[in-house]
C-alpha cells in the first residue's frame, strides 16, 4: 500500500476517534477505498459507510488533502448517521467540519484539476461558451437533458 494511502487511512482513523469523544459515542471505523475518478477529491456513501477518496489528487495535494478532504467526508457520514438524510452541506454537516473537527466547513476544494479534467465540448448560449464534460454532452446527444445558462437562461446547444 502506498504511503499516502496509509496516512489517509491513519487520519480517517483519527478522525472517528475523535468524532467518538466529542460525540460520546462508538463508531465504526468505515471502509476507505481509494477509486474516486474525476475531478472530486472524495465521496461519501452513507449506507455502505465508505469514504472514497482521488488517489490523483491525493498524490498532487497530499497535505491539504489529509488535513482537510479526509475530514469532510467523515463529516459527512457522521452527519447521516446522527441526523439521516439532510442537506450535504447545510448546517449539521457545518457544524461536525467545526464543532468536532475544528476547521473551516469549506464545501468545494481548491485543487488543481487539470491532471483529472476529461475531455470536454464546446456549447454556446446568448452570453458566452460553456466547456461540458462527456457525461453531460453524452446526455445531451441521447436526448436524456437539456442544460441552460445560469446567466441568460438559453439552452445550450453545441458551438460548430
Amino acid at each position: 500500500m502506498p504511503p499516502l494511502h496509509t496516512q489517509v487511512i491513519n487520519k480517517t482513523r483519527d478522525c472517528i476517534a475523535l468524532a467518538e469523544k466529542k460525540l460520546n459515542q462508538s463508531l465504526d471505523m468505515p471502509v476507505v477505498s481509494f477509486k474516486q475518478r474525476g475531478k472530486i477529491a472524495g465521496s461519501a456513501r452513507y449506507l455502505q459507510w465508505e469514504v472514497r477518496f482521488n488517489p490523483v489528487l491525493l498524490a498532487e495535494n497530499p497535505e491539504a488533502f489529509i488535513n482537510e478532504v479526509v475530514p469532510h467526508e467523515i463529516a459527512h457520514l457522521l452527519t447521516f448517521k446522527l441526523f439521516g438524510r439532510v442537506r450535504p452541506h447545510g448546517k449539521e454537516w457545518q457544524t461536525m467540519m467545526t464543532q468536532v473537527f475544528g476547521i473551516p466547513a469549506r464545501t468545494t476544494h481548491s485543487f488543481d484539476i487539470s491532471s483529472v479534467r476529461g475531455s470536454t465540448f464546446l456549447y454556446r448560449c446568448a452570453c458566452r461558451d460553456h466547456h461540458l464534460s462527456i457525461r453531460r454532452h453524452n446526455k445531451i446527444v441521447r436526448q436524456q437533458t437539456l442544460y441552460h445558462c445560469t446567466q441568460c437562461r438559453q439552452a445550450l446547444s453545441p458551438k460548430i
